[in-house]
């Protein structure tokens, strides 16, 4: 009797009777490795956590309170009543987040009369050490700040922000935007100089409204959005659209595309001191034209968002015109 499909091939001189046997065998044998790799994973993952370098566990006898920190540190005790992290010194009735909530316990730094040494000081910690303190609470808002150019920069946390001495409040900022910002970025200051600019330095516009210094998907740190465009749109409202017939730069470059969009020593941001320039980049050189026997001119004589007025995107005409 002839079978249809694959027939299972027996050991060599093996007897059918004996296919059970087989198999029952092969189980065995794929059981016992299964068993046996369980077993070398489970110990190893017992040696690595055995010889993992443990964080020291601090017993609560180690912590003093923030009253006692403040007897020695008065000036800094009184303008902490005004800090954003206060309200969270009341969480918990009021066992929230103190003083050794960042510095660590502090009864060795006391009984030793205020050795330095004995308690975690961010202006002598590395970089490092300062960003796992901060980010120990603040991961969450700032997930992606140790792959971003400032972490991998080595600029932690306290190069941005003083707990102690903000010269913004908010945000517990070390000088306000854009003066914190300039401080490194001493090549974007000349942009938003030039005659055609945002205006940041007129404090109408910010850094972090277009940046996010803590780190997005994006270069730069420009903000990550769905429509990348939105970054601008957000303020130019009139270009966001959607429309019936979208100009393909738009989407394709973004506003970049044509536009500097720090300062520009053209009208409008445009990357080219003529809009006819800008559009040739993409377009080939458009020859005169007539309509109705009356010469329309050229790219050459006329610039081209004379006709071609919505070159953002139209709900009219496939051609951007009037």
């Amino acid at each position: 009797m002839q079978t249809n499909g694959p027939q299972p091939r027996l050991p060599m001189n093996a007897a059918p009777g004996k296919r059970k046997e087989w198999r029952a065998f092969g189980v065995l044998i794929l059981g016992a490795g299964i068993l046996l790799a369980a077993q070398r994973n489970e110990a190893a993952g017992k040696n690595w956590a055995e010889g993992a370098p443990q964080a020291p566990q601090a017993a609560p006898s180690d912590f003093v309170g923030a009253e006692a920190c403040a007897t020695c540190h008065e000036d800094v005790a009184k303008g902490f009543a005004s800090n954003p992290h206060s309200k969270l010194a009341e969480e918990h009735g009021k066992a929230g987040v103190t003083c050794e909530s960042c510095h660590g316990p502090g009864r060795a730094h006391v009984e030793s009369g205020g050795d330095k040494s004995k308690i975690f000081r961010f202006s002598d910690a590395s970089a490092k050490e300062v960003d796992e303190k901060c980010l120990g609470c603040h991961q969450g808002q700032h997930a992606n700040f140790e792959r971003s150019a400032h972490g991998e920069g080595n600029v932690s946390c306290v190069g941005c922000h003083s707990v102690h001495a903000s010269a913004d409040k908010e945000h517990l900022l070390k000088a306000a935007q854009p003066t914190l910002c300039y401080q490194c970025h001493s090549d974007i200051r000349p942009q938003f100089g030039m005659a055609f600019h945002h205006k940041v330095d007129e404090g109408l516009v910010s850094c972090s409204d277009c940046h996010d210094p803590h780190g997005t998907f994006n270069g730069k740190h420009v903000k990550s959005t769905a429509d990348q465009n939105a970054i601008c749109t957000k303020c130019h409202m009139e270009t966001r659209g959607p429309f019936v017939y979208e100009h393909v730069a738009v989407k394709v470059e973004g506003c970049l595309g044509c536009h500097s969009p720090h300062g520009s020593q053209n009208a409008r941001l445009l990357n080219m001191p003529g809009i006819n320039m800008l559009c040739n980049q993409c377009h080939s050189p458009v020859a005169a034209h007539t309509v109705a026997g009356v010469s329309q001119g050229s790219s050459e004589l006329s610039p081209c968002t004379s006709c071609h007025t919505y070159i953002h995107g139209s709900n009219v005409n496939a051609a951007f015109l009037r």
